[in-house]
Order: C-alpha cells, then structure tokens, then sequence
C-alpha cells in the first residue's frame, strides 16, 4: 500500500523534527514544487471563477474570535491565548472571521454582491499528541479558504457555484468523490441554539443537492458550530474515507459582526457562503501522494523533466537544454553521464514525466530523443510544446 508517511519521505516531499514539534511538519523541495503548483493552480482557477484574493493575519485578538463565536463554542480545539502587551491574541482556528472583517471594511452596496473573497493562510488546531500523524492530521494547516457574501436569494445559486468549483478541481487533480455528506447539528453546547438558522441555512443546502440530483448522506452532529455543511468526502486506496472539501452556508456570523449592505429597500443582511475547493494542502497532498504513488500529474510533478546526455561528449548540449527547459517555465533538471549508465539513470528517474536522452545526433541538432514516463519514446518535441502540456487545464 501506498502509506504517504513512507513514500513522503522516500520522495522527500516532507518531514518531521522533534525540535520543531509534533503535527508540525516542514515541507522538503519535492513537497513544496508539489505545493506550489497545486497554490497556483487553484489561485487561477479561483480568478477565472470571479474570486479576488486577499491576505491576512494568523493570529487575533481574543475578542475577535469571542466575536465570531469560536470561543464559545469552539475553544477546546484552539491554542491557548498568549498575552501581549495587555491584550489576548490566539492563533486562529479558521479564516472566516478574518474575511467578515474584510467585508466590513467599508461601505458595501446590493449591486456588489455577490463578493467572492478568497485566502490561502495559515490556521491552527489544538490537536491531541495521539492523533495526530504524517500529513493528514497536523496543528498547522494551510487552507485553501473562501468566502461569498451575497444576498439571500444568491446563496443557492452561488453554493451550487461552489461545488462545480470543488468538481473541476477534483477532476485536474485526479481525486475522486466517495460520497457527498449533509453535516448537520448535534446536541450540547458545541452548536449555536437557534433552530430557525440552521433551518434556513440547511433547507438551501437540501435545495442545491436536490436539484444537482445529488446521493446524499446525512450524518447528525458533524455540521460546522454555525451551521450545517456539505462535505465531500474521499477515500484513499486503502478505502479509509476523510473530508476534503467543504460548502457551508452561514447566517450567524453576518448577523455577529453586523455585516450590512445598502439597497433600494434599505439595509440587507448578506449571507456568508464558506467553501474550501480542496481543504487543507497538507491532507491533500498526502491524499495526492498516495493516490498518484510518487508518479504525479506532469503539471504537478516536483520535476517535470529530467536531460540525460549519452555520455560525457553531450555534457555541454545537455547543459544547454536544461537551460532551455528552465526559461521554458518546467521543473527540470540533468542527470549526467558520471552518475552511471544511461539504463540506470533513466530507472533512477522513472517517476518523472519527461526524460529527455541526448546523444550525438541530438547534441549536433540541440534537440532530444524524448522519453515519457510509461517508457513510450516520442522523437524529438520541441521543449516548448513540452512546457504546454506540462500545465495544468482550466
């Protein structure tokens, strides 16, 4: 089985210190060319979907969070406050309270909404020393976060946005859905106690299942403290199942933090539509390693490309490829002929895409014999129709 604890580190994709802590682990270079491509596709694919970016900080005041209701409700899983200058500040525990502020920032009008806002950032849970482990459970996460302010007859329609986001994603990134989970309220204290909320906010959830003719699986005391979600759910090879992506729909905070717009009536109330397209990068890229077993996507390979010269003649048309397949924009790099014979080093590299062999020929022509991954040899491709394919499609 393909463990990413294992192959992460085989693949140096990431690692762990006793120094630095348990759940906190440290992305290697292979980890985070991974990582960045997977940022900046998403980045892209949230753009073209109407998303503006924002960035902002990983830590708040004690109020901010008393604001939003995490303290109340959601303090057992946060790190304790740490006291500056006279005042409380706490590691966030989710980025919602952030963008509410973000909204609130000025004056806003019904003919902008709906406002999509979008983050990667860092947040941080309190996790217990005996569950964490690898990269799937871990105190710092980076997520991919975003929030739609919009009116509240938009809420359905920009949830069903939200999940045709989620789906081209999962499609780029070869992941597949195990389930789609209705997460709703439980009993105690952990909840907010307003039933008339959760059931406006769960009814334009039902209403988006329905009409996507969704098979859905409803599971009591799963929901966010807020409101109730859909979670797609997804299973690694070994049919173990976790959450990945998630769409919420929240009337509690807008009304915490009296969010407001102006319209032709007066004021509005917008509602806050939460969505993360692929969770947190750390759970995705091991689900990604695993899946994938080290042999990623081209787009995301942490090398696209590796030049292998012959013998020890090629060495300088070698050199002067792999800068060529640098400015080209891939992920490359030379394996030459002193590292061993050409079968050696083409099995050393058998997990990347392109494995471009430069002999005399090929040298006298500044070109390659291409070799792809599956052993299938493709002639000489010019290096910038390489670098095409390598991206990733929107």
């Amino acid at each position: 089985m393909n463990d990413h604890r294992r192959l992460g580190r085989e693949l140096g994709i990431f690692d762990t210190d006793p120094l630095i802590g348990s759940g906190l682990p440290y992305w290697l270079p292979a980890g985070a060319a991974v990582r960045k491509a997977v940022e900046d596709y998403v980045h892209e694919l949230e753009r073209r979907h109407g998303y503006q970016h924002v960035n902002s900080p990983v830590l708040g005041k004690r109020e901010l969070y008393e604001r939003s209701g995490h303290w109340a409700h959601y303090a057992e899983d946060m790190f304790p406050p740490m006291k500056v200058g006279g005042e409380e500040f706490v590691l966030r525990p989710s980025l919602c309270p952030h963008h509410a502020l973000v909204y609130r920032s000025r004056g806003r009008i019904r003919r902008e909404l709906p406002l999509r806002i979008a983050e990667l950032g860092g947040m941080y849970r309190s996790e217990l020393s005996g569950v964490l482990g690898g990269l799937t459970r871990v105190r710092a996460i980076q997520l991919n976060d975003g929030h739609v302010f919009c009116a509240p007859e938009q809420a359905a329609s920009e949830v069903s946005l939200a999940l045709d986001l989620i789906e081209a994603a999962h499609a780029q990134l070869g992941i597949r859905a195990a389930r789609y989970r209705l997460s709703l309220r439980g009993d105690g204290a952990k909840f907010v106690d307003d039933p008339d909320l959760w059931r406006r906010s769960e009814a334009v959830l039902r209403e988006v299942l329905a009409e996507r003719g969704c098979d859905v699986e409803e599971e009591r005391g799963e929901g966010a403290f807020y409101g109730p979600k859909i979670d797609i759910q997804i299973a690694d090879p070994a049919g173990r199942e976790t959450t990945l992506s998630t769409v919420q729909v929240d009337f509690f905070q807008p009304e915490r933090f009296d969010l407001r717009y102006a319209d032709s009536d007066g004021v509005g109330r917008p509602v806050m539509v939460h969505r993360s397209v692929i969770g947190g990068i750390e759970r995705l890229v091991a689900h990604l390693v695993e899946v994938h077993g080290g042999a990623f996507p081209a787009w995301m390979a942490p090398v696209q490309a590796v030049v292998l010269p012959v013998s020890d003649a090629e060495g300088a048309a070698a050199d002067a490829l792999l800068r060529r397949c640098l400015a080209a924009g891939l992920r490359a790099e030379s394996a030459p002929a002193d590292r061993g014979s050409l079968g050696a080093r083409i099995r050393a590299h058998r997990l990347v895409p392109y494995q471009l062999v430069v002999g005399a020929r090929e040298a006298a022509s500044g070109g390659a014999s291409v070799r792809m991954r599956d052993g299938r040899q493709v002639g000489d491709v010019p290096v910038e129709a390489l670098a095409a394919e390598a991206r990733p499609r929107f």
